[in-house]
């Protein structure tokens, strides 16, 4: 599970900078917001997520480890288009406004299933190991 993580960590690290490197490159930085989320939720979630599995889940493919990885990418993959629509001015909030909220809720639900696997995990992460 460390390696799925950390290899669609990397995917997101390079789009969020081709899309930095596009807004520097043509003045337009009218996708910030997309930007920083695609920086935050994509990659340095998705990279956290990977060094939880490789240090203290002990890597862990259990069915709640699998859906949670399913529903953090699903949440990723649909928040970060409709933001990239939304401050593009592509479609208006009024029509993306439940699409990013579903979204949303998908990555906040994710979160939540990582931290169960956490506290579940029968390593003691306060031992330093």
């Amino acid at each position: 599970m460390d390696r799925k993580f950390v290899l669609t960590a990397f995917g997101y690290a390079i789009l969020g900078l081709l899309l930095g490197i596009y807004m520097a490159a043509s003045g337009n930085h009218g996708q910030f917001v997309t930007h920083a989320h695609i920086m935050l939720v994509g990659f340095l979630l998705s990279f956290l997520y990977g060094l939880c599995h490789k240090l203290w889940l002990n890597n862990s493919t259990s069915r709640l480890a699998c859906v949670q990885f399913y529903l953090h990418q699903a949440g990723a993959v649909v928040l970060l288009p409709g933001l990239f629509l939304l401050y593009g001015e592509f479609l208006d909030a009024e029509t993306l406004d439940p699409v990013l909220a579903a979204a949303s809720i998908t990555v906040f639900m994710g979160v939540v299933l990582m931290s169960i696997e956490f506290i579940k995990c029968t390593r003691d992460v306060t031992d330093g190991a």
